[in-house]
């Protein structure tokens, strides 16, 4: 995907990018290169798979929220930033919490937002110990592929607003849903829409999965990694 395709593409997801936004993605796109030949962020690296896996994919999203709506949002896992980054970008308004426990992404993140100027929350943290302190905070929590659906929902929900929600940025989610849906069931969520397409010109499957938080957490709710990987919830539930 080229820029104009890019461009073009995004109309049809009702985004009108600027001039401006534009120059900060290219921005982006060749300090991303520059780093990450001495540090490794992506495997992505040629500009048209850049545009197309890292930029466009990272605004898919609103083919599951109106972000012009959202006050706040956090990344989990952002890695290079994506795709919290590239949506504060085209979402100046929105105050962006970028998650990673890699602290040489953070620092990338860190130096990108300086060179274009734009105020964004960087947490080096692990999400479950973010959560301690930050319980039902965010409009929408988002993630992208960062690790398998039924353990990244209950590590996300938590931090999600009553009547926010977590929305997961996946590919295929056969093997996954079946075991998410018990963890959002005991966690007094709902999946209110999954949203499935293919990314342009036959580059893969996407899978957007819109949960809906109905009430709030506690730190009762928080459970440590390794119990959250080794046990589901729906186990602790029979």
């Amino acid at each position: 995907m080229n820029k104009n395709e890019f461009v073009e593409e995004l109309k049809k997801l009702n985004i009108n990018v600027t001039n401006k936004m534009l120059e900060d993605l290219e921005i982006y796109k060749n300090f991303l290169q520059e780093y990450n030949k001495h540090t490794n962020l992506t495997a992505i690296t040629n500009d048209e798979d850049i545009y197309l896996k890292h930029f466009y994919d990272s605004l898919t999203i609103v083919k599951a929220i109106d972000l012009s709506k959202v006050n706040n949002l956090l990344d989990i896992g952002t890695g290079a930033g994506f795709p919290g980054m590239v949506i504060k970008i085209i979402y100046p308004n929105i105050k962006v919490t970028l998650l990673d426990s890699n602290n040489k992404k953070i620092k990338f993140i860190e130096e990108l937002a300086t060179k274009l100027n734009i105020d964004v929350e960087l947490i080096h943290s692990r999400v479950e110990d973010y959560a301690k302190n930050n319980l039902n905070k965010f409009d929408i929590v988002t993630s992208r592929a960062v690790a398998n659906l039924r353990v990244l929902t209950e590590l996300s929900l938590p931090l999600v607003k009553v009547n926010g929600y977590f929305i997961a940025l996946k590919g295929n989610i056969a093997s996954e849903l079946n075991d998410a849906k018990s963890t959002i069931a005991i966690l007094n969520s709902e999946i209110e829409d999954i949203i499935n397409f293919d990314l342009y010109h036959d580059n893969g499957q996407r899978n957007i999965i819109k949960i809906k938080k109905n009430r709030e957490n506690t730190l009762k709710d928080l459970r440590p990694y390794d119990k959250i990987i080794k046990k589901p919830l729906q186990k602790l539930n029979k």
